[in-house]
């Protein structure tokens, strides 16, 4: 199947591309990597008027950091995440799980941007922005605006972005020390859509979690900040602390039924992977005994 016919226009600056989208509203469509948007045309699940092109604005790549913020822009292509130093050195959360996206020939041209406006709960980038504590920043007609990740995701497919903003860049702040994170997705093979994701950054004080942020994806219609994890924080990480936080976090998700997983195994995995991660996170493999898939 071929996309709907469809008008294009190659954007010229971030200014010209916002009033190609204030002209059209949400008959328009931006494509930045093309990665997502182009087969969901091809499927005809998508059939905008007009495809605004802003690959070519090098306003909106590039990896900096400015005193203790990490700043991303949306064009940044995975393969950059992939290789960046600043990146491995103050978000390495991100490097791994950049790993996990499909493939080469799709980290290569795929976007960080064009992941977050796109929005698939079964992406590995979201649960990561809500794990890293990020600001997404958008610009539209009335300026520039500042959204917290965890406001920024709103269903399947969905975010707060209006019809006439862009995605324009991702602020992250740097990992503090006694950082540790882990990340691990279940997946029939590597590169598939996943059926269970964690994405964890934690702060370790002592042997203990002095903050634990737990980010799952596909166990639900957007990316989940487990409110769980507020459970161990602050406190000896013993079998009964563990298992009480297993059974909140089964209380707060709210897993889809398709043909990859039902929702009891989601559920299922969800846990696996919340006690496998606190074990690597505090280094205590004891932890993670239980956990079997």
């Amino acid at each position: 199947m071929k996309a709907a016919a469809f008008a294009y226009a190659r954007a010229t600056s971030v200014a010209n591309a916002l009033d190609l989208l204030a002209a059209h509203g949400d008959k328009a469509k931006v494509l930045s990597g093309g990665q997502s948007l182009m087969p969901a045309m091809n499927l005809r699940l998508l059939a905008p008027e007009l495809i605004v092109d802003i690959g070519e604005l090098c306003e909106l790549r590039g990896i900096s950091l400015r005193g203790d913020t990490l700043v991303i822009g949306a064009l940044t292509r995975h393969v950059e995440l992939l290789k960046s130093p600043d990146i491995a050195a103050h978000a390495p959360l991100l490097a791994d799980a950049v790993a996990h996206v499909a493939h080469p020939a799709i980290r290569n041209r795929g976007t960080i941007g064009g992941s977050l406006a796109h929005a698939d709960p079964a992406s590995e980038l979201p649960a990561c922005m809500l794990a890293l504590a990020a600001t997404i920043v958008a610009r539209g007609p009335g300026g520039e605006r500042r959204v917290a990740a965890e406001a920024f995701f709103t269903g399947i497919y969905e975010t707060v972005l209006g019809p006439q903003e862009l995605l324009v860049a991702i602020e992250l702040p740097v990992a503090k020390g006694n950082s540790a994170h882990y990340f691990h997705e279940f997946a029939r093979r590597h590169g598939d859509y996943a059926i269970a994701g964690l994405a964890a950054q934690a702060r370790i004080d002592g042997g203990k979690f002095a903050e634990l942020r737990l980010g799952f994806f596909a166990v639900g219609d957007r990316p989940v900040l487990a409110k769980a994890a507020s459970k161990l924080v602050g406190v000896d990480v013993m079998p009964a602390a563990l298992a009480a936080a297993c059974a909140a976090l089964d209380a707060e998700l709210d897993p889809q039924d398709d043909q990859q997983a039902s929702p009891d195994m989601r559920r299922h995995l969800a846990r696996v992977l919340l006690r496998r991660g606190v074990a690597a996170l505090l280094n205590r493999p004891e932890l993670g005994a239980e956990a079997t898939a």
